[in-house]
This record gives structure tokens, sequence and C-alpha cells, in this order.
């Protein structure tokens, strides 16, 4: 359908949506530009405060896997106007605010629509230089591939909405789900890092295969070295997979290939369509193990080494 608009040209706009990359970014000035990014969906979890942390977290998430800072936000917001108490908005609304105040960001306003379903989200601007920014295209042969959180959000909240995960299983998806990328960003800039994207709702295979595309090489992933939250492998073969794991599956089906032994639960973990996940880091060979090393000191929640960039191949993603 975009292909069906005009294209878009501008001397400072820098990033725009060729390759599908995580936000727009227009240059203001030779050593500044903006970061511009808009995210909202409906509730994942049933706690409203809860759901405004990680809807606020995963509206972040864009900018610092460019390498920005965010500065401002715009609430979205969609909303009965009958038949839901409004203390339940004031509650989203608060776990947004929250979250955007940890990153230091000032929420300047926002707009609401009156709709039957729920929605809420953010318009973020961020700030970079524009001679740093970090695309999800330009990963290079031999680099090797870092991911900074689990895998499994899209199975574990499936089974959350049919009253079948435990305690455990639950705070350990909204830790991961509430949890900024920042310190990944920051840390990731310090090393020499050629893309970096951010898995959100077309999974790790959908996002690894935008990068793959985009850089003109082929990513392999190592499925023995995902990093998966607790209770999704289970859940996974229980049949709790999203209707949006199978439309990514649909949809690369002729651009992915998952490897004959490749364990059932994690070839659906990888289609998996993630809310508020990590960030997915080509990275230098020579610089892989500092960078995994500092983001563990730092506390991330999963820094794992998942794959590397190999020349072009017969498909763009290959899941061994």
């Amino acid at each position: 359908m975009l292909s069906t608009l005009p294209r878009v040209s501008h001397p400072d706009l820098i990033v725009g949506v060729e390759t599908s990359d995580d936000a727009g970014v227009f240059r203001l000035r030779e050593d500044l530009a903006i970061i511009n990014t808009v995210d909202f969906f409906t509730p994942v979890v049933d706690d409203p405060y809860t759901y405004g942390l990680i809807s606020a977290a995963n509206s972040l998430s864009d900018v610092y896997a460019m390498g920005g800072e965010p500065k401002t936000a715009l609430n979205i917001v969609c909303f009965p106007q009958s038949g839901i108490d409004k203390e339940i908005l004031v509650e989203i609304l608060r776990g947004g605010a929250d979250k955007a105040a940890e990153a230091g960001v000032v929420v300047v306003g926002g707009h609401s629509v009156a709709d039957d379903e729920i929605k809420y989200g953010m318009a973020i601007t961020g700030v970079i230089d524009p001679r740093r920014v970090i695309r999800n295209v330009g990963a290079c042969v031999g680099d090797v591939l870092i991911l900074t959180k689990p895998l499994g959000t899209g199975i574990v909240t499936t089974a959350l909405k049919r009253g079948h995960l435990s305690t455990e299983e639950y705070e350990a998806a909204v830790a991961s789900m509430t949890r900024l990328n920042d310190s990944a960003s920051r840390l990731m800039r310090q090393y020499r890092v050629h893309a970096c994207t951010d898995i959100t709702g077309f999974g790790l295979m959908g996002h690894s295969c935008e990068m793959a595309m985009g850089s003109g090489v082929t990513l392999q992933l190592h499925a023995a070295a995902l990093p998966v939250l607790p209770g999704a492998s289970r859940l996974a073969l229980e049949g709790y997979v999203t209707g949006g794991c199978k439309r990514n599956r649909t949809y690369l089906a002729d651009k992915v290939r998952v490897g004959a032994d490749v364990p059932p639960e994690l070839d659906e973990v990888a289609f998996d369509p993630q809310t508020s996940g990590g960030l997915l880091i080509a990275v230098s060979a020579q610089d892989a193990t500092a960078l995994a090393r500092a983001l563990e000191e730092a506390g991330t929640l999963a820094a794992a080494v998942i794959g590397q960039v190999v020349p072009r191949g017969e498909v763009w993603v290959e899941l061994l």
C-alpha cells in the first residue's frame, strides 16, 4: 500500500520508510537531528498501570534502537465513552508518565479518541548526532548478533488471557516488558556496532529479515542460544501461539529457513510477536565479547550472543 504513495524526499531526511527502520530521523544542523516514532496497542495485561508502563517502554524503544536520546512524548489514547471506569484511564496514563519520567522524558500532551476498544501508546521525539545514527541496516559479514531481552512475550500474554500462567511467569514477563532499553543503547554506542533494531511485532525472525535484506547479507541464528522467558517454551508446545505469530510465519515463508533439528518450541518463539522486546545488535566480532560482558554487568535481562552475519545465501535468515 505504501508503494502507491508519493516517495518523500528531502535533503535533511536521513532515515525514512525505505528500509522499515525503527524511526524517522531528520537533520536540523550538522551536529543535531531529531528522531520521530509512534506506537500504540491494545492491553497485553489486565492491570491498567502495568499496561501503561509496558506501552510507554515499547514506544521509547525505537529511539534507543537508533542510539538516540528520547526527550518528549505525546500520549495517544483510545477509550470508550461509557461502560468502563474512567479511573482505569487515569491508571494507564499514570503508568505511562512514570515510565517516561524514569527515561528522563517529558510528557507534553497528547490526543484522545472515543473508541470501543482501549488503546494506548506514545509519539516520541528524540535527539541524536546525525553522524552517529545506528540504523537497522549496515550489518557486515563477520558481525556477531547479540539480543538483550528474552523472547516469548506474545506466547506468555496469550496464556495470561486464557488464565493459564503462573505468578512467577507473569512477573518475569512484566519485568522484561517494562524494562527500558536505555542502558543497552548507551553501552552499544561505545563499540563498533554496524546495525541495530528492537524486536517487536514482527518477531525475531521478521526483524532479523529486515536487517538482512537492508544489509544484503544473511543472518544465521542459533536456536539453542535464544534467551526465552520462563514458561514460554512449555506454553508454546501447549498451543498458546498468537495470530500474529502465524501471520509472521506466512509472510516470511520464502525468506527464511528453519533447520530440521530446531525444537518446535524454539521455532515458535523465534516467530512470536514481541511487546517491548530487546535490541538485536550486529557488532564487530572484535567487540562482541566486551559488549556482551558490559551488558551483563549493567544488569540487562538477557545479553545473549545468538548468531552471526554471513554472506548472502539462499534465504535472508537461517534458524539453526
